[in-house]
């Protein structure tokens, strides 16, 4: 079968499929997207090498619950021990003992077959097309949020960034938003990219205006995925407000602690997401992710996907077999 490796180039080999042991279920890959994470791993992020990729949708091919067998599905890219005080408490993604679906410790989905545990896996209903479904971990990213902040108690949000990420917190914070209060602002500087959620209500205003919104609102997330990001979050939040960290990138940040400090801002890391709230959001067509996908190209052509997905404005590009 092919694969698409990393290993300090990105290249399409051919290796073999995974053989069904009874432990992990056997996926076939339906399609897959590629993220602004995978494009920091072939930048040094992680140290990660081998199959990349875990944003997909696929069929179980193998499984030990016979009636899993020929299910479309997508999956958590956690794999925990299920064993530790975190996996107890219900925490399992931040397992230390975890593996991260072609992020860390175990290949990923740009490949034919891979395999998962059966408990990652959640079934895709019949009225989510495989478009929407390729979406659905950065989607349940964006829906972690909810989790965390309670959004009906603030009235001014802003969502920090125009890639595909931001794209989908401004989809899912805006669906979410009671009735009468503000839209929730996007802050970025590609103004077609910012078309793509304008029509739903949500706020467009270009990065190079956002300086006359200093100390504007009450809740910013930050998704530039760029090291500055951060500065002009803390520029614009209100003072005990709160910042939420999604960017990843290869490198260090730095920044001045004395604005943190001194207006008693909140800065609160968000990652990984839960499933359910995101298929909901699917099924009830509360948002249409695949709005966001541009570019569909073969495993064999990954090289070319990933050169697509680096190009300035560019938003999703899926991989196939």
């Amino acid at each position: 079968m092919k694969a698409v490796v990393f290993d300090r180039k990105l290249e399409v080999v051919d290796t073999s499929k995974p053989v069904f042991t009874g432990d992990e279920s056997v996926v076939r890959l339906v399609q897959a997207g590629i993220c602004n994470t995978d494009l920091e791993i072939t930048r040094g992020y992680f140290g990660f090498k081998g199959v990349l990729g875990h944003e997909f949708v696929g069929r179980v091919e193998s499984s030990r619950t016979p009636s899993l067998v020929g299910v479309r599905v997508v999956g958590e890219i956690n794999a925990s021990c299920c064993r530790c005080e975190f996996c107890r408490s219900g925490w399992g993604r931040h397992c230390p003992q975890r593996s991260v679906l072609g992020i860390l410790n175990r290949d990923g989905a740009f490949r034919e077959y891979f395999t998962l545990p059966e408990q990652n896996l959640h079934p895709v209903p019949d009225s989510v097309s495989d478009d929407d479904a390729v979406l659905v971990e950065p989607v349940a990213a964006a829906c972690e949020i909810l989790d965390q902040v309670d959004i009906r108690r603030v009235e001014k949000i802003a969502v920090l960034g125009d890639g595909k990420l931001g794209l989908l917190i401004a989809m899912v914070l805006h669906q979410a938003r009671p009735a009468g209060q503000p839209p929730v602002t996007l802050i970025g500087k590609h103004p077609e990219k910012m078309r793509l959620v304008e029509d739903l209500g949500v706020s467009p205003l270009p990065l190079g205006s956002a300086q006359a919104a200093a100390r504007s609102f009450e809740l910013v997330v930050e998704a530039t995925g760029s090291p500055s990001g951060l500065d002009l979050a803390l520029r614009l939040v209100k003072p005990r407000g709160t910042v939420v960290l999604k960017s990843t990138f290869h490198g260090r940040q730095s920044f001045d602690p004395a604005s943190v400090v001194v207006d008693e801002i909140t800065l609160l890391g968000s990652r990984c997401g839960r499933f359910e709230p995101a298929l909901d959001l699917l099924v009830r067509k509360r948002i249409r992710p695949s709005r966001l996908i541009r570019e569909s190209l073969p495993l064999t052509r990954a090289v070319e996907a990933f050169r697509l997905a680096r190009s300035p404005g560019a938003l999703k590009v899926l991989l196939r077999p």
